[in-house]
């Protein structure tokens, strides 16, 4: 991958794109800080919850496809304020 974007595809494309004109938005000026931290929970919520709904709320599924212990994953699912009844 170049870091001028051309060679990003599927997922990180979207994730370039998106993030570019974020930038292009602020017509040279820096957005306020703690961008990392507010792509992460951008990410974080759809990800669980689209998860959640693929393995009908089974957290210990879940936990196996996203690649994270099922106690990371409950705590998230807490953080995040999503109630895995609704996923099921």
């Amino acid at each position: 991958m170049k870091n001028n974007g051309q060679n990003y595809q599927g997922l990180a494309g979207a994730i370039y794109s998106f993030l570019k004109n974020y930038f292009d938005d602020h017509e040279g000026d820096l957005p306020v800080g703690g961008l990392y931290q507010t792509v992460i929970n951008e990410v974080e919520r759809p990800l669980l919850a689209v998860t959640l709904k693929a393995v009908a709320g089974n957290q210990k599924k879940a936990s196996e496809v996203l690649g994270i212990n099922r106690n990371t994953l409950r705590k998230k699912i807490q953080e995040l304020g999503l109630n895995p009844k609704e996923f099921v």
